[in-house]
């Protein structure tokens, strides 16, 4: 009876360690970002570090610059099937939805990548955004914040009153609005196309991204003013995958992709610190006008923005979304008139 006992166990162990290694993930991920940029070599991080902590057993096929469908419509083709998660952000799908507005950019509302994390994760952010991302058969995976973003611009940016007729590229959603009651004129088009439409003067200016992406872009090889720190936007670029891939993913894989999300994250927003840094004093050795915003001009974007969310707050999704970083915020010192 021992020996039966014993090669029941044997052949049980023999069963969950073929069952373990028969575990294996395979995605296939796209983002926007050029893999030369900051941006897109911390992609490539995240990629090594779920390989490397399944053991193999997660393997992914990157597509970088938006190579396989433009980055507005990698939402849809990872909740399709075409792909199976985006590593884009929420901000291109307020078209579907205005409640993505608000777990992709909260124009106005947080300082520092660190306050903007805490909400997702201790604030009631990721439950807050769930649902909204459930709907549509993604599931939110986490968020990487790299910081308020930088303009480029090929006159000058340094208060408000620089936005009058000042065309520039925008993301779509709450922006294009704060900025046309600001005197700009925004127009939507994909990041792809920035760097074209700058060099042939369609566009003044252009809101693409932080400052050290911006140099990798080649922005301010084309145009030669900048605002340094910055202020206006600080997008929360996500990883949301199909849902129905995800829940068939094991346990172990999942935790991995989320708890390396937290990783990358953190590596994210002080990688970006040090980045931007550096990346402002070269520009300035190379003749690159950078404005830094006096308090009072500051005061009338936060103004113009936090007046400009509740327009965007018109689905139940978007109004728990708003509720949520209100409360936040509110405890945070940050809502204007408080």
């Amino acid at each position: 009876m021992d020996l039966i006992k014993k090669l029941s166990v044997a052949a049980s162990a023999l069963a969950l360690t073929a069952t373990v290694a028969s575990a294996q993930t395979n995605l296939r991920i796209q983002t926007h970002y050029a893999p030369e940029t900051v941006s897109g070599k911390l992609a490539q991080q995240y990629v090594d570090d779920i390989i490397e902590m399944s053991n193999g057993e997660i393997q992914v096929e990157m597509f970088y610059s938006s190579s396989v469908v433009k980055s507005v419509e990698t939402f849809d083709a990872a909740a399709t099937g075409i792909l199976d998660c985006d590593m884009t952000g929420g901000g291109y799908q307020t078209g579907k939805n205005p409640a993505f507005q608000f777990v992709a950019d909260i124009m106005g509302g947080y300082e520092t990548p660190y306050q903007q994390l805490s909400w997702l994760y201790f604030g009631g952010g990721r439950e807050a955004a769930a649902p909204l991302y459930n709907k549509y058969g993604m599931e939110l995976i986490g968020w990487w914040v790299y910081g308020q973003e930088s303009f480029a611009s090929s006159k000058p940016i340094a208060k408000v009153e620089d936005f009058k007729d000042w065309k520039f590229r925008s993301p779509p959603g709450m922006e294009t609005k704060i900025f046309e009651k600001l005197g700009a004129s925004p127009i939507v088009m994909d990041f792809t196309e920035i760097f074209t439409a700058l060099e042939t003067g369609i566009i003044d200016g252009a809101d693409a991204s932080g400052l050290a992406n911006n140099v990798g872009l080649g922005l301010y090889d084309i145009v030669k003013y900048a605002n340094f720190p910055g202020f206006h936007s600080m997008p929360s670029d996500h990883l949301a995958c199909n849902k129905a891939v995800f829940d068939a993913m094991p346990a172990h894989h999942q935790k991995i992709m989320k708890v390396a999300m937290e990783a990358l994250a953190l590596r994210t927003a002080l990688t970006f610190e040090k980045a931007n840094a550096e990346a402002a004093a070269q520009l300035r050795e190379q003749g690159v006008t950078l404005s830094q915003w006096a308090p009072e001009e500051l005061a009338k974007f936060r103004a113009a923005a936090q007046a400009t969310w509740p327009e965007f707050a018109t689905t139940p999704e978007a109004k728990a979304l708003v509720q949520a970083h209100m409360d936040y915020l509110g405890q945070l010192g940050l809502v204007v008139g408080q």
